[in-house]
């Protein structure tokens, strides 16, 4: 007799007395790759997952059985992409900047009010340095050796001259002789009789109009545009620059500007530099000994701050542009680029590309309210005058 419960006997019968036969193994339908999961949803979910291994090494998930072959990264479309997206930020900085100097400009001069203009081929600016001492504390005018005079002046003046035939700069002597037309009083509408005088006497009597008027009337050449930059701009620009490389041929000493030089090459800093530009009693020359240094002075400022070392890099652009702009009276008509276009002229002018001289003049004497004066060479200057108002080659020198 067998004590075991039937269920644990191997002998155990069914009811009809035979052996119950074994249930038939199930096979695991397994799935191949590609092929989707085919599903009984009539038959038994026992929670196994159909034809996978778990824990495996070697298994797969399925999405690896949906994806399809792995494409390689489009290069091409991302260079693309990225070069768009550069030349955006680009543009977007560049007209940023733009608009930023354009508003930081002293539109202040109206060429359209100026009466009885001349006509002449390419572009000429008249670029002047004043004497303003307009923002300069006590101390910045005995530093910079101004003095404290009031009003304003022209200490120097220049015609940029951008043509087809190469660019020419021309100094114009502060102490010409020439006709100041008549005129009316831009503030006061008075009218005023046509006189003689010294050429920087126009400036004081009505400004840059009245100059501007004065220039063409005497030389028949039409002022497109018009630049001024007083003392302390003239200064700051240069110490933002890092200074500007001048060369001297024998040691140069004058208290009134402040100038003390060595003979050789040496880096001035703005108040050195502004001290060289006023600087004419230390020079045996003179006044048009000033006037050719200034030349010089304004080339090397004006190479500098047009090198690709200035305009790309940003720390020193912007603090450049922020020193100069806040200082400089402009006519309406001008403009960032404009300004830019006129550093590149001097700039190729320092080169070697174009012409830099005095206008033409000879010793006057001394005249009745004006005191030693010059008057102009006549065949030379009115030669030149022609050359750069039919905006020709300019074959004439001052030497």
């Amino acid at each position: 007799m067998n004590d075991w419960p039937d269920a644990w006997n191997d002998n155990r019968r069914d009811r009809s007395g035979q052996r119950p036969q074994p249930e038939p193994t199930r096979v695991m339908p397994t799935q191949r790759p590609g092929v989707p999961p085919q599903h009984d949803y009539g038959r038994y979910d026992d929670g196994y997952n159909e034809g996978q291994v778990y824990g495996g090494g070697g298994g797969r998930g399925p999405d690896q059985y949906d994806a399809g072959p792995r494409r390689a990264p489009n290069w091409g479309k991302r260079i693309k992409i990225g070069l768009i997206t550069l030349l955006v930020v680009v543009l977007a900085v560049s007209l940023g900047t733009y608009f930023w100097a354009d508003s930081k400009m002293r539109k202040e001069v109206d060429l359209s009010k100026v009466e009885d203009r001349p006509s002449s081929e390419g572009t000429n600016t008249l670029i002047v340095g004043s004497d303003s001492r307009a923002g300069l504390s006590d101390e910045d005018k005995k530093r910079l050796h101004t003095g404290s005079s009031e009003g304003n002046r022209t200490d120097s003046m220049m015609i940029l001259h951008e043509g087809d035939n190469g660019n020419t700069l021309i100094s114009i002597p502060r102490d010409w002789y020439v006709t100041i037309p008549a005129f009316k009083g831009s503030e006061s509408g008075k009218q005023y009789p046509a006189t003689k005088n010294k050429i920087n006497s126009a400036y004081s009597q009505d400004g840059p109009g009245l100059l501007v008027r004065t220039i063409e009337y005497n030389t028949g050449l039409k002022m497109d545009h018009y630049a001024e930059i007083g003392f302390g701009g003239f200064a700051n620009i240069v110490d933002e620059l890092g200074g500007v490389e001048m060369c001297f041929d024998k040691p140069i000493k004058d208290k009134n500007s402040g100038a003390d030089f060595k003979a050789g090459c040496q880096d001035l800093n703005g108040e050195q530099a502004l001290a060289m530009a006023r600087n004419r009693y230390a020079l045996a020359d003179g006044d048009l000994g000033r006037t050719k240094n200034q030349q010089k002075l304004l080339n090397a400022i004006a190479k500098k701050a047009a090198s690709p070392g200035t305009i790309m890099n940003p720390f020193s652009l912007y603090p450049t542009m922020g020193a100069g702009l806040d200082t400089l009276v402009v006519d309406k008509d001008n403009g960032p680029y404009t300004l830019l276009k006129m550093f590149m002229a001097m700039k190729s002018v320092n080169g070697g590309d174009g012409n830099s001289l005095n206008l033409p003049t000879v010793p006057g004497g001394n005249m009745p309210g004006a005191g030693s004066v010059l008057k102009w060479d006549e065949a030379k200057a009115k030669q030149l005058l022609e050359q750069v108002k039919n905006d020709e080659k300019v074959t004439v020198t001052d030497k």
